[in-house]
Parts: structure tokens; C-alpha cells; sequence
């Protein structure tokens, strides 16, 4: 089978090669900025992944571990932050290993990493989500806004690595370089 390879031309005339847009896309969910590194395009590549990766360990910083888990029962709370986090790819990846042993009432790995909480209270005592939400030490619902961040901000990194960069139409970009700031030609 041949190699689906696609060239994109610039304005400029500057071609890129995308190479394979399906696997650059796979490459670019799979750890942010791999994508545009398997295209050649080393400094978005480089900047993705410092980018989106450090939003999404800052957030994991800030807020623990648990900020991202994934819930996917709709007894216990379904977790749709997880959508979004999980556009990050690998990174997210260990909170479904932790949520499928969860299931089958197994402990969870790696000293609880990205496990989901407990949400049964037991009598007058909160629960495990309740006490992560109202820790004052942790900035647990900060923490979770931004590993979605990091999720959403992959998906448009997964959308530039499969589709290739935006131009702007060679007429719009004359256009607007012959034109002073403030004024419009009639």
C-alpha cells in the first residue's frame, strides 16, 4: 500500500510536506507536537509539546493526581472533564487503566495515580470527592480546568499536524498589506 503523502504551498511558495495525514493526527493525540516532529516541522512540534504538556502538568501540579480520572458509570458521576483531558493522549491514558480496575474492584496502581476518587459517603463523613473539592491545600477544580485546557488546545494541535496550516487567500493577504491601519479602501 502507498504512503499517503500530501504537500501544502504557501503564499510564499514554501512547500510542506505532511506526510501522512492520519498518522501525523494518531502521533499528534498520541503526545502532543509528535505529529509536526514525524512532519519535519520541528519548532511547533517543540512548542506543542513544551506548551500542552506543561498546562497539563501544571494542572496535575496544582491539583493532584486526581483531577484526572475518568467515571464512566452513571450511578457513581459520570467525569466529562475526562473528554476533554484525555485529547492529551498518553499522558491521560493511565486514568482509564485506573477506572477499568476500579470496576472490576481491584486496587488501584501506582500509588493511586489519576484513580478515581471515592463518591459513596459513609454516614456524616464526606466522601473521598467531597474532601478533594474542599481541600483548601489544593486548587483541585483549577487543577481540572487546566489539563482540559492543555485536552482542547491538543485537539487544535491534532487539527494543524492531519490538515496542514491556514493561509490566508493570496487576495485577503494583499489586501490587507496595501491598506494603512484604520482605513478602508471604498
Amino acid at each position: 500500500m502507498a504512503k499517503k503523502t500530501v504537500v501544502v504551498t504557501a503564499p510564499d511558495g514554501t512547500e510542506i510536506n505532511l506526510k501522512d495525514p492520519l498518522v501525523a493526527g494518531f502521533l499528534a493525540w498520541l503526545l502532543p507536537g509528535a505529529g509536526h516532529l514525524y512532519q519535519g516541522r520541528t519548532t511547533k512540534g517543540v512548542i506543542f509539546l513544551t506548551c500542552i504538556l506543561g498546562t497539563f502538568a501544571y494542572g496535575v501540579f496544582i491539583g493532584g493526581s486526581q483531577v484526572v480520572y475518568a467515571s464512566l458509570r452513571p450511578d457513581d458521576s459520570y467525569r466529562p472533564p475526562y473528554a476533554a483531558q484525555v485529547a492529551v493522549g498518553l499522558p491521560a491514558l493511565p486514568a482509564l487503566v485506573q477506572h477499568f480496575r476500579a470496576e472490576r474492584k481491584q486496587p488501584p496502581l501506582w500509588n493511586g495515580w489519576m484513580a478515581p476518587p471515592d463518591v459513596v459517603r459513609r454516614g456524616n463523613q464526606p466522601s473521598e470527592l467531597d474532601r478533594l473539592h474542599g481541600d483548601p491545600g489544593r486548587d483541585f477544580d483549577l487543577g481540572t480546568t487546566f489539563t482540559m485546557i492543555a485536552g482542547l488546545l491538543n485537539v487544535l494541535a491534532i487539527y494543524d499536524a492531519a490538515k496542514g496550516p491556514m493561509f490566508m487567500p493570496p487576495e485577503e493577504h494583499k489586501r490587507d498589506k496595501d491598506e494603512a491601519p484604520g482605513e478602508k479602501k471604498s
